[in-house]
């Protein structure tokens, strides 16, 4: 040992005391940084290691989420409906066909118009049938005609007539009426003995039975 230099235990005096310290030093360094790399390696690789596992997992669960979402039943969405048909097979109820009276009334008094009609129609035909008088076909076709004419009178003044409405009230009124007063006029034309003499008519019909 050189006097005025401390030794160090295990390192010889001298020059040799140098560069063993800056091998040292340097090996310890070089080892420090390359240790370090490789631990900075070993981090990269558990870091790039555990990110993969990370993403491969969160990719499964967004592969199950996916599965399950499409798997599942929609929610929120209308439900089918049955298209409207394009031919209906029922016919709405004609403007005024409703019930004549109550819907506790028996039978006939809710349909008392239509009955009433046929009532009188079919007492003119009982007459002109029976023939008990000597004008019996006249008066019978006439009371025939005046009851499709009632017909059209209770069809105009009442809201509901039951069945003895077909159409609409108007239709109705026109067709009754019109029906109605033709078979009054032929009963009173009617030969022999006229009760009603229309000229131009006579000829009419003089022109078309001839």
């Amino acid at each position: 040992m050189t006097p005025g230099t401390p030794g160090t235990a295990g390192n010889p005096d001298g020059t040799a005391d140098g560069p063993s310290k800056n091998g040292s030093v340097g090996a310890s360094g070089s080892r420090a940084p390359g240790s370090g790399a490789a631990g900075a390696r070993t981090s990269g690789s558990g870091a790039s290691t555990g990110g993969a596992s990370t993403n491969g997992s969160s990719n499964g669960a967004g592969g199950t989420n996916g599965a399950a979402s499409n798997g599942a039943a929609p929610t929120g969405a209308t439900p089918w409906k049955r298209p409207a048909p394009s031919l209906t097979t029922d016919t709405a109820r004609p403007e005024g066909g409703g019930r004549a009276a109550p819907g506790d009334a028996p039978a006939p008094a809710r349909q008392w118009p239509l009955l009433t009609v046929l009532g009188l129609a079919g007492i003119g035909l009982l007459v002109v049938g029976t023939d008990a008088f000597p004008q019996s076909f006249r008066i019978g076709t006439m009371l025939v005609g005046a009851a499709l004419l009632l017909g059209a009178v209770l069809r105009r003044v009442l809201p509901s007539v039951g069945m003895l409405a077909v159409r609409s009230r108007f239709t109705d009124m026109i067709t009754y009426g019109v029906m109605g007063g033709l078979i009054v006029l032929l009963a009173l034309m009617v030969q022999p003995g006229p009760w009603l003499r229309i000229p131009f008519l006579e000829d009419i019909l003089h022109l078309t039975v001839t």
